[in-house]
């Protein structure tokens, strides 16, 4: 939990027009109440289902350990209705069908690799090219598609957890790791991770990839959102969405979030950024001295009143615009029939940069025999009075 007295200055001003209200299903509560039988079946030989998490004012968020992706979260608007912020699907079936990365827990190493290949300690691993000529979110499974190991710890609490083997989509070295999805009565939704290497020298990069529409999911494009990011720098990309190693300041540019400014104002400037991502699908460095939990990007979607803020161990975040939406019949179609069009959902995905492990110059991505990674990422929703 985040009390006020560890925000910086700059943020006071803003939380003292934020009022969390209770989360009690109002009259006129609007979402697909998701059923777990829904969710139940098996996978590779692995029982999947559907876990609950709840505090004590009604924040509801549901997952599924196929993948451990994100189903469901529930929070207020400003009237105290309840509704469903976050992309997803009502069967398991659906999900198989729909967006690989939609919710899901991404490892063993989130975003993409330049060229599908990386050199550790002198040798070559060569990747599976399943984004282009790049590798994407681990491979072709990564933990995207995979069971992982669920226990309900209590209603506020559940934890999920996956073995990569070694030379598992071709990387190297066991690596066990762990994920912790609570929530809080601060109407914070907590995911904690951890993960070692056990036998060989690795590469990690961990993210949660929940797709969020604060005006409720299926209910229109997302360009009307406020958003902060509190990044100075951005990596640019080249044309198959590659950082080029340069870091590059935002200001002057349609990249720059240091101020509130709404996802659609700029996305359609003739910029050479946004061509090339087809919009926003950019890593941020975001401004900060370590590893410490700091605060990443606020989110305010003005119908609704709902505000998500983001905070952050991890040393950048990636901005998506749902560029890759397109409303196909069944990948995009999702809870209630809603269709996921062109830019109804963003991403906000805190991580280490892309292509690290061929960039010298980035955070290191690289995890020793022994050593562990641990990481914290916090989507904390409010209303805006």
């Amino acid at each position: 939990m985040i009390s006020h007295a560890t925000l910086h200055p700059a943020f006071m001003s803003l939380f003292a027009t934020l009022a969390v209200v209770s989360l009690q299903p109002a009259e006129g509560a609007d979402f697909v109440e998701l059923k777990r039988e829904r969710y139940q079946k098996e996978i590779d030989g692995k029982k999947v289902d559907l876990y609950t998490i709840r505090n004590r004012g009604g924040m509801v968020v549901k997952i599924t350990n196929w993948g451990a992706k994100v189903q469901q979260i529930l929070v207020p608007d400003g009237n105290g209705v309840l509704g469903d912020v976050t992309l997803g699907y009502e069967t398991i079936d659906e999900l198989q069908a729909g967006q690989g990365s939609m919710g899901a827990f991404v490892g063993r190493y989130a975003n993409r690799i330049g060229q599908a290949k990386f050199t550790l300690n002198g040798q070559e691993y060569k990747l599976a090219a399943n984004n282009g000529p790049n590798s994407l979110h681990g491979g072709l499974k990564g933990s995207r598609f995979v069971v992982f190991d669920a226990k309900q710890i209590d209603d506020a609490t559940v934890q999920m957890s996956y073995v990569f083997k070694d030379g598992e989509e071709s990387y190297p070295g066991t690596v066990p790791l762990r994920v912790v999805y609570s929530v809080t009565d601060d109407n914070e939704f907590v995911v904690a991770y951890d993960a070692t290497a056990v036998d060989k020298a690795t590469v990690v990069n961990f993210t949660t990839h929940a797709f969020f529409n604060l005006a409720g999911q299926g209910r229109g494009d997302v360009l009307g959102h406020v958003v902060t990011v509190n990044a100075d720098n951005f990596t640019p990309i080249d044309k198959t969405l590659i950082p080029t190693g340069e870091i590059r300041p935002v200001k002057g540019t349609p990249m720059d979030f240091t101020a509130p400014e709404k996802f659609g104002a700029r996305i359609d400037q003739d910029d050479e950024q946004l061509k090339l991502g087809g919009g926003y699908d950019h890593n941020y460095v975001l401004n900060k001295r370590g590893n410490e939990l700091s605060f990443a990007a606020r989110v305010y979607e003005p119908t609704s009143g709902r505000v998500m803020e983001v905070w952050s161990t991890e040393p950048g975040i990636q901005l998506y615009s749902g560029n890759f939406l397109e409303g196909k019949v069944p990948r995009d179609v999702g809870k209630g029939g809603a269709v996921y069009a062109f830019r109804t959902g963003f991403c906000l995905e805190p991580q280490h940069f892309p292509d690290s492990p061929n960039r010298p110059n980035f955070p290191s991505t690289v995890l020793n025999p022994g050593d562990w990674y641990s990481g914290k990422t916090i989507y904390r929703f409010a209303v805006r009075k």
